[in-house]
């Protein structure tokens, strides 16, 4: 469970604050105001209010922004009861599997039940940030014509409405200043919304409708673009070509992010040395994305503006690695860089040459499905980007092939990796050198690694490979396991020496009732634990639910099988079972 709701069961009153804690605070109320004011981590101000009954209260009162990292662990109507003025919410929904496909459709995690209580004791609300969430178009209907003074929406891989919505947003929300639309399953009904800013509405900042496929009124954007002078974030969609991106850029020359949209369309010679002007005269441009279909022919138009970029996103293009090349040898100030491994192995060989201050890489399948692919990405890409890129901490790797030597080496020349995610795209495949499981390149990374908080494993894995994480990943704070294990005592293992764990996630493993029961003392510190297609049974599952009676078990089951459980979600809650479950989710 969140650290920001675990006191969440007890009220605000203090006859039901902890007795060990009821001693007052010495600090006069000023000086604690001041304290507290200066105090922006989550985790820090939760640790303040367990300090007294005092500093709980005065926590209470003056925090104005709360993080839920699971919907269901708590209710709408506790967070009102125990924060009573909140002005920014963050909440998460369905478990990260959803992004598989591994959540079926209704699961839940719906958004209109925190609105309704959110309008009753939030009227001041600004800003709502939700993640894996279902809104519908009635919620957005609802969350702008609530609160009067609301400015900033994100939706992040959230389904369930339609641009609709996002024109209600638009039409009421008078005081916006961000609409960030990322990765959603959105129903496109019309490109009209962005109409529906009033014409004399100026304080956008920033807007993201990326993810969009329908065509949007270019003409309604770019007068939208005009007014807004405070516009820092564009991410158009890949409808908007590059004669109408060279439009948008003239009218934001401001822009510190930018996503383009189709890089592929035939331009004369002036309106190519235009685009390219356009991109010069951004002096405050440091991250670029988009690039849909991008061609080498129009590359060059982004030079002018890569030396000040710190995050280049190619993920949405399928350079090959002379282009790539040519373009990441412009790019010297690069702190993040995501790409597709089309750009190949070369391709990561020019970034450890180009890019030394680079801290994160992520490496992209662009056919995630295709087994005949031959071409891609392997243990010398990340060798290459290891060797000139010491800085780097944080890594996702899609790859073909890996060895343990490799790995080894990477971590030892890398050594500061908080989170190291490494997929080896054909499920159970050895040291294609040695023949050997990768058991020893993960246990270099947790041994070498004394920093790392998040770790996805991956190839041929022993139990061996989770002795070691027990054993040494202290830190650790999520894990992602695949096609992995022998036994039980893999499972076990892991939760049994991971003191900081409080995500663990597994799928298409042997793991049983006994590796679930072995974390009875641990889930109530973590936040969730996710099982699918492992060897777990509704007897096991039954009893964790009856020893832990603080957890909430929910099971979805396969329908031919009554004992073997397909997917089991674990979680700590102070809000009991949920109360919209739809008939396929037992809640035991």
């Amino acid at each position: 469970m969140d650290p920001n709701i675990k006191k969440t069961k007890n009220s605000a009153d203090s006859a039901n604050y902890p007795e060990a804690i009821q001693s007052p605070s010495q600090f006069p109320d000023e000086v604690l105001e001041k304290v507290l004011s200066m105090l922006h981590s989550h985790k820090d101000r939760s640790s303040v209010s367990l300090v007294c009954k005092d500093w709980y209260n005065a926590e209470r009162w003056s925090r104005t922004k709360i993080f839920i990292g699971n919907c269901y662990s708590v209710s709408p109507e506790i967070v009102a009861r125990r924060f009573p003025r909140i002005k920014s919410v963050t909440l998460k929904g369905k478990p990260r599997f959803s992004d598989f496909n591994l959540v079926p459709q209704n699961w839940g995690a719906n958004i209109h039940d925190w609105l309704v209580m959110f309008a009753k004791v939030y009227p001041l609300l600004e800003e709502l940030r939700l993640k894996r969430m279902t809104v519908s178009d009635e919620s957005l209907e609802f969350l702008a014509m609530s609160f009067p003074g609301f400015k900033a929406l994100s939706l992040l891989s959230c389904d369930g409405f339609s641009t609709d919505g996002l024109k209600s947003i638009a039409t009421h929300c008078k005081k916006l200043t961000e609409l960030d639309i990322q990765e959603n399953g959105i129903d496109d009904v019309s490109g009209s919304w962005l109409s529906a800013f009033p014409d004399n509405f100026t304080s956008l900042e920033i807007l993201n409708f990326a993810s969009l496929n329908s065509e949007v009124s270019f003409d309604a954007l770019e007068r939208l673009v005009s007014r807004c002078k405070s516009l820092k974030v564009l991410k158009v969609n890949k409808g908007i070509g590059l004669d109408q991106l060279q439009r948008l850029l003239v009218r934001a020359p401001q822009l510190m992010e930018l996503g383009t949209g189709s890089f592929q369309q035939e331009l004369m010679f002036r309106h190519c040395m235009e685009l390219e002007n356009a991109f010069r005269n951004c002096k405050n441009l440091q991250i670029l994305a988009g690039l849909w279909d991008a061609s080498y022919v129009y590359l060059h138009v982004l030079y002018p503006a890569c030396s000040s970029l710190t995050f280049l996103n190619l993920s949405y293009a399928t350079l090959r690695s002379d282009e790539f090349t040519k373009l990441i040898a412009h790019c010297p100030n690069l702190r993040c860089l995501w790409v597709l491994d089309t750009v190949e192995d070369k391709g990561l060989e020019a970034v450890g040459s180009c890019c030394p201050l680079l801290e994160e890489i992520r490496v992209f399948p662009a056919h995630p499905f295709d087994q005949d692919i031959n071409h891609g990405v392997t243990e010398s890409g990340f060798l290459a980007v290891s060797h000139g890129c010491r800085k780097l901490h944080y890594v996702l790797y899609f790859c073909q092939q890996m060895t343990n030597a490799a790995v080894a080496t990477i971590v030892q020349n890398c050594p500061d990796f908080t989170h190291f995610r490494l997929c080896i795209m054909n499920p159970g495949q050895p040291d294609y050198l040695t023949d050997e499981p990768m058991d020893e390149a993960f246990g270099a990374v947790v041994k070498t690694c004394t920093k790392l908080q998040r770790l996805a494993v991956s190839g041929l894995l022993t139990d061996l490979t989770f002795e070691y994480i027990g054993k040494y990943a202290k830190n650790l704070e999520t894990l992602s396991v695949a096609f992995a294990g022998r036994s039980d005592w893999g499972m076990q293992c892991v939760l049994g020496g991971c003191p900081k764990l409080r995500k663990l996630e597994i799928r298409d493993c042997p793991f049983g009732n006994a590796a679930l029961l072995s974390g009875l003392k641990k889930y109530e510190s973590m936040r969730s634990l996710w099982m699918s297609a492992c060897n777990v049974t509704m007897n096991g599952c039954r009893l964790l639910a009856k020893e832990m009676p603080r957890l909430n078990v929910e099971v979805m089951k396969d329908e031919e099988d009554d004992s073997h459980v397909d997917k089991v979600y674990v979680y700590r809650s102070v809000a009991g079972p949920r109360r919209d479950a739809p008939p396929f989710v037992l809640t035991l």
